[in-house]
């Protein structure tokens, strides 16, 4: 007999990773880097086959993938909500603005997905019977890119957001260059931003900024 709470974390951590579906999807037409649009390409793509992996498993367990608990509606409401915030930065017609907010409701998005998979594996390790095995497979299928997708876009929306500010950015980001995977390696790459070269764009904004500034007599 399932535990009560694990059809829970499982149902809901379906439900968000079909809303993560929607929210990639509106978070391109808010993209305007062409890197950052190929990774979110990539990442809607995977994320798409999460549905999958996570219908497979309450399915193999005996879930209705489509039961709609109080939970799930919240989980639900959650990722509409997402959806609007982009949708509402779209229509404001300030570009830029835009792919911020679609930089902070991708993290905001992810953060939610990866502490949901974290928890998954932490039962496959701990729960005996056939559902450790089905959680343990799923999750090793996972584990990665969820990894990828919560560090890799934090680091995006940071360096976005100095650009935005006309501060020194790197782009893509540490995270993206390195290929980062985990805690550890994303904080070192955000240690490590402090000796990369900023990209053109901010480069130029530092220039005009000097020359603006009005020389001070000797």
């Amino acid at each position: 007999m399932l535990k009560p709470q694990l059809r829970e974390l499982l149902l809901q951590s379906l439900e968000h990773e079909r809303g993560g579906v929607l929210v990639y999807q509106t978070a391109l037409e808010c993209a305007i880097n062409k890197d950052l649009r190929k990774e979110w390409q990539a990442y809607l793509e995977q994320t798409e086959t999460h549905v999958q992996i996570l219908t497979g498993v309450c399915e193999a367990l005996g879930l209705d993938p489509d039961e709609m608990t109080p939970g799930r509606k919240v989980v639900q409401h959650t990722g509409k909500s997402l959806v609007v915030a982009m949708k509402m930065a779209l229509a404001a017609s300030d570009a830029t603005a835009a792919e911020l907010v679609a930089c902070e409701c991708v993290v905001l998005a992810e953060t939610k997905d990866h502490a949901d998979w974290e928890l998954i594996g932490q039962c496959a390790r701990e729960l005996g019977g056939d559902e450790a095995g089905l959680l343990a497979d799923a999750y090793g299928r996972v584990e990665d890119e969820e990894d990828e997708h919560l560090y890799h876009t934090k680091g995006w929306c940071r360096e976005l957001w100095l650009k935005s500010l006309g501060l020194k950015a790197v782009l893509p980001p540490p995270e993206e260059k390195r290929d980062v995977k985990t805690a550890k390696a994303a904080a070192a790459a955000k240690e490590s931003r402090s000796g990369s070269r900023p990209d053109s764009a901010s480069q130029e904004r530092t220039k005009q900024t000097l020359h603006a500034r009005p020389q001070r007599g000797r």
